[in-house]
């Protein structure tokens, strides 16, 4: 499940596939299994509407959740690019021989961090995470010489504000895992073939068959797709834009 969440485009197809076989099994299976009395008809428009409403509800939810954690994955990447530059500020407090070289490593990170938002390769993934944990190492490594060269308040506003650019990065990353849970989507889907399989079984007429198969199929397979997109943080075409990264290294760099 999770593999097809990170694909939206796939997710789609394979949704309104399924979406429309749940349609044709309630039209042409269930009225043949169960045909539905004319006396009845009052009940069971109750359970579609119920049915239907669900997943509406349902529908909104996700889609409430997934805004809010693009949201927060977008709050986080701002905070991390001010976090970096107030650091990078900081470095002038410093003595002259840690200045340049924390200055030039605090670059360096940005471009890590900016190619880690961007990127979608795995294996360059990897090897950006590789170089993430190096460049943090050796920040820190700076950081605990500044404090030990200058065991004062400034040395420690400027230990502080690294300790600022690690932990901005963790909350990055915890963020972007952060998903609408699996379970909500199970559910999702079974309720979501329960309606279709519903709209089926009482449709009237051949025509309005038709337009059932595609109609309700459709319109929930795309708000699913567009929910996992929102919500996949490297899948799909909707991505948090590091803008405040790239604003922050055309400013550091000569």
């Amino acid at each position: 499940m999770a593999a097809f969440v990170d694909h939206p485009d796939v997710l789609f197809v394979v949704l309104l596939l399924v979406f429309i076989a749940a349609v044709l099994f309630g039209a042409f299976v269930l009225r043949r299994i169960a045909p539905l009395p004319v006396d009845e008809r009052d009940d069971f428009s109750v359970v579609q509407t119920a049915t239907l409403t669900l997943l509406a509800l349902l529908i909104g939810f996700s889609l409430s959740m997934a805004v809010n954690r693009y949201d927060q994955r977008k709050n986080l990447e701002e905070g991390e690019a001010n976090a970096i530059g107030t650091e990078y500020a900081r470095a002038d407090l410093t003595v002259a021989r840690m200045s340049a070289p924390m200055k030039a490593a605090l670059v360096r990170y940005v471009r890590l961090r900016l190619a880690d938002f961007r990127t979608r390769d795995r294996a360059e993934l990897t090897r950006i995470n590789r170089d993430t944990a190096n460049a943090q190492s050796e920040l820190w490594k700076m950081a605990t010489q500044v404090g030990k060269d200058m065991p004062t308040p400034i040395g420690a506003l400027v230990v502080a504000g690294m300790n600022d650019v690690l932990n901005s990065q963790d909350y990055s990353e915890a963020a972007r895992k952060n998903r609408i849970p699996i379970g909500a989507w199970i559910l999702m889907l079974v309720i979501a073939l329960c309606g279709c399989a519903v709209q089926g079984y009482g449709a009237k007429g051949k025509l309005r068959r038709g337009l059932l198969v595609l109609i309700l199929p459709v319109t929930v397979a795309l708000s699913l797709a567009l929910i996992a997109d929102i919500d996949s943080p490297r899948g799909g075409i909707i991505h948090v834009d590091p803008v405040n990264l790239a604003r922050l290294i055309r400013a550091l760099e000569p």
